[in-house]
């Protein structure tokens, strides 16, 4: 099918034509990136006044951090951004080859980050620092050992929801890459991997608040 014929298919009938079809859509995707963010927002305020109350339990919960695992996925997803963008960047150019390079690189990079993510996750059940029944945690300084799990329950809770974020967005790179190699998209129609593009940027973006607040701001404190 020539481009101008798919382009015309690809237009729904309640638009004009595609370049509104896209304002709308990109629209529509920073009002869902706005929740979002009113919702990691409640997370990142959460941990804010626990860190403030219990913040001695919180510098001891913060050395057992893997550091190391933290900065590479960090460097992973920074990676993951710059190949979104290239496989945006090629979409445009109409570029189906490299467009699918890059998307299996973006895939192949967040795959990283989880993989990395479950070690960590392995690492904190055999030393029993998964909140529940079976929690222990060496009690020494100034605090109640209760108030370390608090810290861990957020911790599971908000990189549990970041990685649930980074599933769906493989999931959606997927579609992508099966949408690109049926030839759907053109230069002139190209703007679901935009809109995939902007949700994956998104999703790096709180890991990149996630890091430092559970990573690095407490670790080298004396609790």
């Amino acid at each position: 099918m020539p481009d101008s014929e798919l382009a015309v298919h690809n237009l729904k009938h309640h638009f004009a034509d595609l370049e509104q079809q896209k304002a709308t859509s990109t629209f529509g995707m920073w009002i869902f990136l706005v929740t979002e963010i009113m919702f990691f927002g409640g997370a990142f305020a959460t941990y804010l006044i626990y860190r403030l109350s219990y913040y001695n339990a919180w510098v001891a919960g913060s050395q057992t951090m893997e550091i190391e695992l933290g900065a590479v996925n960090t460097v992973v997803l920074i990676c993951s951004s710059l190949t979104m963008v290239m496989s945006v960047h090629f979409a445009k150019l109409g570029n189906r080859k490299l467009t699918a390079i890059f998307l299996l690189l973006t895939l192949l990079l967040g795959f990283g980050f989880l993989g990395i993510k479950a070690v960590e996750y392995h690492g904190h059940w055999v030393h029993h620092e998964v909140p529940g029944p079976n929690f222990h945690f060496e009690h020494q300084g100034n605090y109640d050992p209760r108030q370390v799990m608090i810290f861990f329950s957020l911790y599971f809770a908000m990189t549990g929801m970041h990685a649930l974020h980074m599933v769906i967005g493989a999931g959606l790179l997927t579609w992508l890459l099966i949408a690109n190699a049926r030839g759907r998209f053109t230069p002139e129609y190209n703007s679901p991997v935009e809109m995939v593009g902007l949700y994956w940027h998104f999703v790096d973006l709180v890991w990149i608040y996630l890091f430092p607040l559970l990573y690095l701001i407490s670790h080298h404190h004396n609790g």
